[in-house]
């Protein structure tokens, strides 16, 4: 029996592996079914990491915490946590394999993903002109048009950092108004190379076999339509935790979930099962950033 199955090999998960082992636990074991990392490996330009003074990607700052967190005794199975039940004191983490673990303890840290607008076009082009990183992808529309759809804090505060980029950027919002700080706001509206795009519906996005041509929109008051033709858009519309592996066979979830499916925690990271912990952006109230799941 582990004495922590830990689920999810991002900064989280590897930190919460570094500290068990390293604090005296003798069987964890992380389950991650890629490399470990997290999705900050596919980030282009990190410069706010405490006391990292030049700018790196990704993959560079977290190139060495799977060797760290190793070295007192992690392991780490590459395997997907299909399920997690609790009998008695005892968690069962059941692996895509068909296989089964048990567990003293269990660490959720499996993270968040990009939400899909569900356009049509959306999946055919995603990776070939449609992306959800503008850090990442950004670089690759230097001094072109591109459109950024989305009305929160994180899709304009990206349009700001395209339009430093790129030489027009059309801000596209399915509302008049924006789901973001004052300031935020202000500062987008600052930005002479953004044009707003509101109150419209996305109709489609078009292409070709060497990706997207252009974006159709449609307007909610006239219905007249509009083709902006960029070769990249940005796709900021919220996010999905990966809580699944909580859920039980009657749909319920393992511990309490807010409605976004976001695990409960409190200031220990938690839950309201005794022994089941979140950490990362899978809890509540995560701040999205590297320090903070690694905390």
């Amino acid at each position: 029996m582990l004495d922590l199955a830990i689920i999810g090999g991002g900064p989280a998960g590897l930190t919460a592996g570094l500290y068990a082992t390293r604090g005296g636990l003798k069987s964890v074991t992380m389950f991650e079914m890629g490399m470990p990392g997290g999705q900050i490996t596919g980030s282009s330009e990190i410069e706010n990491y405490p006391g990292q003074v030049d700018i790196m990607t990704g993959m560079e700052l977290m190139e060495s915490w799977p060797k760290q967190a190793m070295k007192f005794g992690l392991k780490h199975e590459m395997q997907q946590v299909m399920k997690v039940t609790k009998t008695g004191d005892t968690f069962s983490v059941e692996l895509s394999d068909g296989s089964k673990q048990e567990a003293k303890t269990v660490l959720l840290a499996t993270g968040s993903v990009p939400r899909r607008a569900g356009f049509k076009g959306e999946d055919t082009f995603f990776g070939r002109g449609i992306s959800t990183c503008a850090t990442c992808d950004g670089f690759f529309y230097k001094n072109k048009e591109v459109a950024l759809i989305g009305g929160g804090d994180s899709a304009l505060e990206e349009a700001v950092y395209l339009s430093k980029i790129c030489s027009k950027v059309y801000l596209v919002h399915r509302r008049d108004t924006y789901r973001a700080a004052p300031s935020t706001i202000e500062h987008m509206k600052a930005c002479e190379n953004i044009e707003e795009v509101s109150n419209v519906d996305v109709e489609e996005v078009i292409g070709d076999n060497m990706g997207v041509t252009g974006l159709i929109v449609k307007s909610k008051e006239s219905g007249e339509t509009r083709q902006l033709d960029v070769p990249g858009i940005f796709v900021f519309v919220g996010r999905d935790v990966l809580s699944e592996s909580l859920k039980q066979e009657d749909g319920t979830y393992l511990c309490d979930v807010n409605e976004q499916g976001e695990v409960v925690v409190d200031l220990r990271m938690k839950t309201s099962v005794p022994g089941l912990y979140a950490a990362g952006d899978v809890r509540i109230e995560a701040a999205k950033q590297v320090v903070c799941a690694a905390a």
